[in-house]
C-alpha cells in the first residue's frame, strides 16, 4: 500500500469506534477504512452495526472496520423483479416441495456463502474468525439465514443481520439457478410486510444495482439508521402469503 496517507485508528478490545468522518475518503488507498482491531464479540458486532460500521478483511489481516461514503442500499419498494425472476419464482411455486425457510440450517449458509468461487478473488472475506462471529451472532439472535429448499435440498440463501427495524446484507449464494435471487426476493417480501424499508447492501455492485439497489449517503444512511434500529425487531418467519407483495407489487421490469 506504500505510504499511508494518515494513521488508521487502532481499536483495543472495548474502545469505543472513531467517529464516521475518519474513514478514508476517495482520496485514500482504501476508501470507507476506519479502524484496525478489536475482536469480533458479539457486542463489539452490534455497536459497529448499529453506528454503520462493519467488519471486512482477510486472512493474514486484522479485522477491518469500514463505513464507506456514499452507502449502497435496496430500498423494498425499488426491488426490480424482472420478467425472468418473476418466471422462475412462478415456477417455484409450482412445486410443492419448494419453500423458503429462515434460520433452519444458518451454519450450512454461511459456509456455503464462504466457499462459493469468486471471480478473480483467490479466496474470500468471510474468512473462519467471521464464520464464528457470525454464528455467535445468529445463536445471540442479532444473524439470520434466508434459505431456498427444493426437494428437501437447500439449494440457495443468504444471511443478513438484524436490529431492530433495519436489515444488513451480508452474502448470497446459490447451488440452482437464481435460488439466492428468490431468497432475497423473500426478504424483501418479508421487509415490506414488516415495514422495513431498507436492506443494507455495504458495497455497490452491477449485480445488486440490476436489483434495484443503489447508493445514498452515509449521512441520509446513519440517519435511517438510527430511526430504525431501537424498533422491535420482527419474528423471523416465513408465511407463503408474503409473495404477494412481490407478485402483485411493483416495479417490474422486461429484461
Amino acid at each position: 500500500m506504500g505510504k499511508l496517507p494518515r494513521p488508521i485508528h487502532w481499536l483495543n478490545s472495548g474502545e469505543s469506534f472513531p467517529p464516521l468522518n475518519d474513514a478514508w475518503s476517495h482520496q485514500d488507498p482504501a476508501p470507507g477504512l476506519l479502524a484496525a482491531g478489536a475482536t469480533l464479540d458479539v457486542s463489539t458486532l452490534v455497536q459497529a452495526y448499529s453506528l454503520g460500521i462493519f467488519p471486512w478483511f482477510s486472512l493474514g489481516q486484522p479485522v477491518l472496520w469500514w463505513s464507506p461514503d456514499p452507502r449502497m442500499v435496496l430500498k423494498t419498494t425499488n426491488f426490480k423483479l424482472h420478467q425472468s425472476l418473476r418466471k422462475t419464482l412462478l415456477h417455484f411455486l409450482d412445486d410443492p416441495s419448494f419453500e423458503i425457510r429462515f434460520d433452519s440450517d444458518f451454519d450450512h449458509v454461511i459456509n456455503a456463502c464462504a466457499n462459493k468461487p469468486r471471480a478473480g478473488q483467490p479466496g474470500t472475506w468471510i474468512v473462519p474468525d467471521m464464520v464464528r462471529a457470525y454464528a455467535a451472532l445468529h445463536r445471540a439472535g442479532h444473524a439470520h439465514s434466508v434459505e431456498t429448499w427444493v426437494g428437501g435440498e437447500l439449494t440457495g440463501g443468504l444471511y443478513c443481520v438484524n436490529l431492530g427495524g433495519m436489515v444488513f446484507g451480508e452474502s448470497m449464494f446459490a447451488h440452482k439457478t437464481d435460488a439466492s435471487k428468490i431468497a432475497l426476493a423473500a426478504l424483501v417480501a418479508f421487509g415490506r410486510i414488516h415495514h422495513i424499508p431498507m436492506i443494507d447492501c455495504q458495497q455497490s455492485t452491477r449485480h445488486l444495482a440490476s436489483l434495484g439497489a443503489a447508493e445514498i449517503s452515509r449521512a441520509e444512511f446513519v440517519s435511517h439508521l438510527h430511526q430504525s434500529v431501537g424498533k422491535v425487531a420482527p419474528t423471523w418467519r416465513f408465511d407463503p402469503l408474503y409473495w404477494n407483495q412481490i407478485l402483485t407489487a411493483g416495479p417490474f421490469t422486461s429484461s
